[in-house]
C-alpha cells in the first residue's frame, strides 16, 4: 500500500489547520476541516494536480467549516460528519458563527456513527467519537499510517476549550482518556490548531490527562 501523506494549510482568523490526506502518488485527497476560502482551497489542490474525493468535518465551529460551502460547489465532494455534531453544524447559534459577524450553516450529506470504519479513495479510516469541546465532537484514525486527526479535542499539551455551546471540560478530558489514550504510543496526532504531536508525548507531558 502505498504511504498516506498529510499536508496542511493554516488560514483564517483562527489559524485553524486545513489537512488534506493523500497516499503518495495519487491524486485523490480526502479534505479535513475546510477553515475558510474553500474556492481558493480548490485552485490551490487542483493546482498541485489534486482531486478532493471527500471533506471531512471533526465538528462545526465556524472556524473549520466556512470554506466548506466554496469547497464543495467547485470539487462536487460529498461532506461527511459525525451524526452526533448535525445540529451544530446547521445552527449558526451554536455553532457561533453569528456571534462572529459572518453566519455559517453546514447540511452534511453523510452522517458517520462512532466506531464507523470508512474507506474513500482507497483510504480507509475510523470514526472516533470524542464528545467534549462540542458535543459532536470527533476524531478520524488511520490506523495502518498511525495518524490521528483530532480536530479541536486535542493539541500539543492541550485540549479544546469547553465553554462555546454543547462544551464539557469532563466529558472532554473523558473522551481524550479512554478513546484517544488507548491508542499506540507512535501515533501522530494532526490537531486543529497549532502543530503536531504524538499520542505518547500527549500520554507523558498533557497537564490535563
Amino acid at each position: 500500500m502505498a504511504e498516506l501523506k498529510v499536508d496542511k494549510f493554516t488560514l483564517g482568523v483562527c489559524e485553524t489547520n486545513f489537512y488534506y490526506v493523500y497516499e503518495e502518488g495519487k491524486k485523490d485527497v480526502i479534505a479535513f476541516d475546510p477553515a475558510d476560502r474553500g474556492e481558493l482551497l480548490y485552485q490551490q489542490l487542483t493546482a498541485k494536480g489534486f482531486h478532493v474525493a471527500a471533506i471531512c468535518l471533526t465538528h462545526g465551529h465556524f472556524d473549520h467549516i466556512w470554506g466548506v460551502e466554496g469547497l464543495k460547489k467547485c470539487s462536487g465532494a460529498r461532506v461527511y460528519a459525525y451524526e452526533g455534531e448535525k445540529e451544530l453544524c446547521e445552527s449558526d447559534s451554536l455553532n457561533v458563527s453569528r456571534d462572529v459577524g459572518r453566519p455559517c450553516t453546514v447540511t452534511p450529506d453523510v452522517l458517520l456513527k462512532d466506531g464507523q470504519k470508512v474507506e474513500i479513495a482507497g483510504m480507509q479510516f475510523q470514526v472516533i467519537a470524542t464528545p467534549g469541546h462540542t458535543k459532536g465532537s470527533c476524531c478520524y484514525y488511520f490506523e495502518e499510517a498511525g495518524v490521528l486527526l483530532s480536530g479541536d479535542t486535542l493539541f500539543q499539551d492541550s485540549v479544546g476549550r469547553t465553554d462555546l455551546p454543547t462544551g464539557s471540560m469532563s466529558a472532554l478530558v473523558r473522551s481524550v482518556r479512554e478513546k484517544l489514550m488507548v491508542l499506540p504510543d507512535d501515533v501522530t496526532v494532526y490537531p486543529g490548531h497549532g502543530e503536531c504531536t504524538s499520542i505518547g508525548h500527549e500520554r507523558k507531558y498533557n497537564a490535563f490527562l
